[in-house]
């Protein structure tokens, strides 16, 4: 996976767009118009994916499951079995903590998470493998929060999936065997279409319930065409979604 990991990033902004400014300046004299259009690219590209407005409009592509409301909660029980929270990375070696811990994106589900249980009484399932092959695992790292900090015990771990993919795969032989096929699908917004998705090919009946929405207005002054570092961040997670999606449907559709 280390390799896997070192080409996603030089391919991905913002390395790939600094790569293509530096294949841009080593061309200057030999192909000038070449370099030309290479820094044209490389710096437009950086603009773009440095927009609040980018990343608001292309959210809005990739968000197509709607929020449930409070007034569902305590009524999911009547329609699924269980509550499912993908993996959402993790904080290593925080010194506060002294272990690992979830990522601000894996909170953001975790807590959403937390309190459709404790709604619902809907037992819950945590899936995320390992950190390069390291433990403890995110489901370990999520289970862990979910006791400790809001009082809600993960009824099931899966510990070995990398991807979305395997994480509905391996999710599947666990819940399945135990009858379960009606779930509560916890991630972000931008990830439920794909995660969705993947699910409903194992056969599992999913309830998306989508968090962290990125395509709100983003009351940005200037309206969002200011760049910003948190907006580039932000742009290639939606890219790299929007990428996965597609694959996706491609790699898998025939299975």
């Amino acid at each position: 996976m280390t390799w896997r990991y070192i080409l996603k990033q030089l391919a991905f902004p913002p390395s790939g767009f600094l790569l293509l400014l530096l294949c841009g300046f080593l061309l200057r004299k030999r192909w000038p118009k070449t370099a030309v259009i290479s820094f044209i690219i490389s710096i437009g590209g950086l603009y773009i994916m440095s927009l609040p407005i980018t990343v608001e409009h292309a959210a809005r592509a990739l968000e197509t499951d709607v929020a449930l409301t409070a007034e569902q909660w305590p009524t999911l029980a009547q329609h699924a079995d269980a509550i499912v929270i993908l993996g959402g990375g993790r904080e290593t070696d925080d010194p506060a903590w002294q272990n690992d811990q979830p990522s601000l994106m894996a909170m953001q589900r975790i807590r959403y998470a937390a309190r459709l249980a404790k709604a619902s009484q809907l037992p819950v399932l945590v899936s995320g493998g390992l950190h390069f092959g390291q433990p403890p695992s995110e489901a370990q790292i999520m289970a862990d929060t979910l006791a400790e900090d809001f009082g809600v015990a993960a009824r099931w771990q899966e510990g070995e999936s990398r991807t979305t993919w395997e994480n509905a795969q391996f999710t599947a032989a666990m819940l399945q065997a135990e009858g379960i096929t009606r779930i509560v699908l916890v991630t972000n917004a931008w990830h439920m279409p794909r995660s969705r998705w993947s699910y409903e090919q194992f056969g599992f009946t999913v309830i998306s319930a989508p968090v962290g929405f990125l395509s709100g207005a983003n009351r940005r002054p200037l309206n969002g065409w200011l760049p910003e570092s948190k907006a580039v961040w932000q742009n290639t997670a939606l890219l790299n979604e929007a990428i996965g999606a597609a694959l996706y449907r491609l790699t898998y559709s025939a299975k």
